[in-house]
């Protein structure tokens, strides 16, 4: 299967045409699980990355679908976003998985894929993350993890954005220095944020 990989050259691609009826994406986080270190002064470098989504719907309605509170979502209910499980220690050959219900584009504003720290330091420099969206027709696309920032705690990574009924992708790649609450400022939700956990 044909795959786009969006890099500053190439930052955005069309997942649908206008009017087109698609089947759910899924949306795939795989990285690299560093090894443990060695010795009498080891230090574990694992990380816990988590794949998440803020959306913004045709109605007006803002949300998060993620593993932090539970927060799953729905394939066929409002958000349409639905994340199928939460790999702790990337070992997990499938990685994380969100699905996007793309059966009418037109529910959809805009959403946000984005990835956080959970667990461990931030080292996203050794994790080589990528994030791939596989839509059920047309080319696989895929972004990376790159320009790495190891004192964010959240990157950015690819906005969904509905222009005139086709959907696009646009590559961000942007590491933020705190949690949902900044990705959210950054990128200008407006929600109401409290602490959860898993």
């Amino acid at each position: 299967m044909n795959k786009v990989t969006l890099d500053k050259n190439t930052p955005s691609v069309s997942l649908t045409k206008r009017g087109e009826s698609q089947g759910t994406m899924r949306v795939n986080l795989n990285w690299t699980q560093s090894a443990p270190s060695r010795g009498f002064f080891k230090r574990n470098t694992a990380i816990d990355l988590d794949l998440a989504a803020m959306y913004e719907l045709a109605d007006g309605s803002k949300g998060v679908v993620q593993a932090l509170g539970n927060s799953f979502g729905d394939l066929n209910r409002p958000p349409f976003i639905f994340l199928d499980g939460d790999d702790r220690s990337g070992g997990s050959e499938g990685g994380e998985n969100l699905h996007i219900n793309l059966g009418d584009v037109n529910r959809f504003r805009r959403v946000l894929i984005f990835a956080y720290i959970y667990e461990g330091a931030p080292n996203w420099s050794t994790a080589n993350g990528s994030v791939t969206l596989m839509p059920t027709s047309g080319p696989q696309v895929e972004v990376r993890l790159d320009s790495a920032d190891d004192k964010a705690l959240s990157c950015a990574i690819a906005m969904l954005t509905n222009v005139n009924g086709e959907m696009q992708v646009q590559r961000e790649v942007r590491y933020i220095h705190g949690a949902q609450r900044d990705v959210d400022a950054a990128y200008g939700f407006g929600m109401k944020w409290t602490a959860g956990k898993k």
